[in-house]
């Protein structure tokens, strides 16, 4: 049958799909609207396939926190262009599998898309659209009791983080906004871990052969490598741990010290359990 250009143009219109792509759909339908739309749905999947091998590096880290800050998510969702990314399409989409995850708790992303026909349809319709690999790549769900979730998402929607503090009942204004500065902070100077302990054992043993090396090449005595070695764990500590750091808003004080100030004034043990932090690709490289 002959399809007409009002019929493609309908069909663009409700699909948001190039002109082309709906013409052979509708040929393909002979002029069905509804298994036109489902032709250019799996279309989504076929490029699922055809782009499985390219890399999706773009994308967009989105996080939401509950009223009562006692729920945070964190979710990356990623594509492989920058242009695409900043598509109104690839947006909702993103905003889509963020409320998702807040509402349903999936326990992995592929519990998410199995219970969610409808936002894995979504997906398919933005792939097949778009026409590039979209995935999604990682989100974790924190809750707190006694405490609050604190977020924060750089500009551009690129790097976020999530961090979640136990063991406070007052004060929990407060200590959101202080929560908010140290979620920048592990932005910004990127810690591995929150406590020294919580180092992996085999990277301290590898700092600790470099540290010795170097001094050793300068010419230090064998019996004190072991005391410079010790002196730059200590720095290395200091640099990597988040309690540790320097604050970034006041440098003559540690993060752990502005805990300790908002413990004593609040009669409280607030601590921070863990930060999430999502840099864009991260878990790709």
């Amino acid at each position: 049958m002959i399809i007409t250009a009002s019929q493609v143009n309908e069909l663009r219109q409700k699909t948001g799909a190039g002109m082309m792509d709906c013409k052979k759909a509708l040929t393909e339908a002979d002029g069905d609207y509804d298994k036109a739309i489902d032709i250019l749905r799996k279309k989504g999947a076929a490029v699922a396939a055809k782009r499985a091998e390219k890399s999706a590096n773009e994308g967009l880290v989105l996080i939401k926190i509950s009223d009562d800050k006692k729920t945070g998510v964190i979710v990356e969702i990623n594509c492989e262009t920058d242009f695409v990314a900043k598509s109104a399409d690839f947006i909702n989409l993103a905003d889509s599998v963020l409320q998702t995850v807040f509402t349903e708790n999936p326990a992995n992303k592929e519990v998410l898309l199995a219970n969610s026909p409808a936002l894995s349809n979504q997906v398919n319709d933005v792939m097949g659209k778009v026409g590039e690999k979209i995935e999604v790549s990682r989100f974790s769900i924190e809750k707190v009791s006694e405490g609050v979730v604190v977020g924060y998402v750089h500009l551009g929607s690129k790097l976020g983080v999530l961090v979640k503090f136990e063991g406070a009942s007052s004060g929990l204004d407060e200590l959101a906004e202080m929560g908010k500065d140290i979620a920048m902070q592990v932005a910004a100077m990127k810690p591995i871990c929150v406590y020294r302990e919580e180092v992996p054992k085999d990277l301290i043993e590898k700092e600790i052969d470099i540290y010795k090396e170097l001094a050793r090449k300068e010419g230090k005595p064998e019996q004190i490598l072991e005391k410079i070695a010790t002196g730059k764990i200590n720095k290395f500590y200091q640099e990597n741990c988040l309690v540790e750091q320097a604050f970034i808003k006041d440098n003559t004080k540690s993060v752990n010290d502005l805990i300790k100030e908002f413990n004593t004034k609040h009669g409280s043990n607030a601590k921070i359990v863990l930060f999430r932090r999502f840099h864009l690709g991260d878990e790709k490289k």
